[in-house]
């Protein structure tokens, strides 16, 4: 009997070890820098230029550890997705953009002063400019985000305004 209540016990203990290395902690991206850009995450009616331009709706993916980014012009046929990540390697956000057009774009940065800009290397981009790409979201009082994509083309010097989104929550 002893024998078996020890090798019970043993069973136990094995089995409880492995359930601990298979789930971790409880959420593995829950930590203050994975939370850095949860303000962007909602249901969105996107205006530029006091037009509404289109929808976008930002949710949390893969055990929070992702944003993913679903847009869809409402002027145009242009669509894409983006992913948003903490890179805890780099130490920095990453966005992975990949539009209907063909055309991707992949900037890092950092979350300070209540606004997250991302900039990224500098590209070639198809009219063969070599260009840096910087996109700043603000995490406005009201609620809303307002999203500022600029590009340079003189080595990060001055930047031109490509997009100025003003994202309102879908009611």
């Amino acid at each position: 009997m002893i024998k078996n209540f020890v090798g019970f016990i043993l069973i136990y203990i094995l089995v409880g070890s492995v359930h601990a290395q298979n789930t971790g902690s409880p959420c593995a991206c829950c930590t203050d820098e994975y939370k850095q850009l949860d303000f962007w995450i909602g249901d969105w009616v996107v205006y530029s230029g006091g037009q509404m331009v289109g929808f976008n709706k930002i949710t949390k993916i893969e055990a929070d550890c992702v944003l993913r980014e679903n847009w869809k012009s409402q002027v145009s046929s242009h669509s894409g997705t983006s992913y948003n990540f903490y890179d805890k390697n780099l130490r920095k956000w990453r966005h992975i953009w990949i539009g209907s057009d063909g055309i991707s774009l992949d900037v890092r940065g950092d979350f300070k002063d209540k606004k997250m800009v991302m900039i990224s290397d500098e590209i070639v981009d198809e009219k063969l400019n070599r260009v840096i790409n910087k996109i700043t979201w603000y995490n406005n009082p009201d609620g809303t985000v307002r999203q500022i994509w600029e590009q340079s083309k003189d080595g990060g010097l001055a930047y031109s305004t490509q997009w100025d989104g003003l994202y309102r929550r879908r009611k």
